[in-house]
């Protein structure tokens, strides 16, 4: 099948590790809560270690050899950070925690902020004010009540109601897991 020949040109190079970092990978790995998108990638950085291609690996690993590609470059780039590390005989979190930065996912962009920390925090403010002060008919806040308050007072020029709904249910939910641990 055409779809899983590996592609024409050199081979990747093969990765080379000592035993300290092979013995965090696999650590990483068998570690309960390690996230699997890191699981994965250290599963793959060990198989790259046994000399196999991306193509060859990846599917035994359950996963597609494009995203196997970065990774191991990624890890090449990281090779001399990892080998610093060991040679100044750093405690095995600090090799962990290089380890975990370079099978961790990259910053991406994202949306752009849509309010700066003074309009929000006066949004929670508000939040904190009881809704009948304001003149407002409910108990507690509702997220139309809260977004229709908050634009009036020059706060913001305008508020979807839903993500304040989503902010005040998480808000909500850290109050009263703070307020369990608060209270044994």
């Amino acid at each position: 099948m055409l779809g899983e020949m590996p592609m024409p040109g050199p081979p990747p190079r093969a990765l080379t590790l000592s035993d300290r970092p092979r013995a965090v990978l696999q650590g990483l790995v068998r570690r309960q809560t390690s996230p699997q998108r890191l699981v994965a990638r250290a599963k793959a950085m060990l198989a790259a270690t046994e000399g196999n291609s991306n193509a060859h690996m990846a599917p035994q690993l359950g996963l597609n050899r494009n995203p196997v590609r970065p990774w191991r470059r990624r890890w090449w780039l990281a090779v001399e950070n990892l080998a610093e590390a060991e040679a100044a005989g750093a405690a095995d979190q600090v090799v962990l925690a290089r380890i975990e930065a370079v099978l961790d996912d990259a910053p991406r962009s994202g949306t752009p902020e849509t309010f700066s920390a003074a309009p929000l925090t006066q949004i929670i403010s508000v939040a904190c004010e009881t809704p009948e002060a304001a003149g407002r008919p409910v108990t507690p806040w509702t997220p139309r009540e809260l977004a229709q308050e908050v634009i009036p007072r020059g706060i913001v020029e305008r508020l979807a109601v839903r993500p304040v709904g989503r902010f005040l249910q998480r808000s909500r939910s850290e109050a009263a897991s703070h307020a369990l641990w608060a209270h044994p």
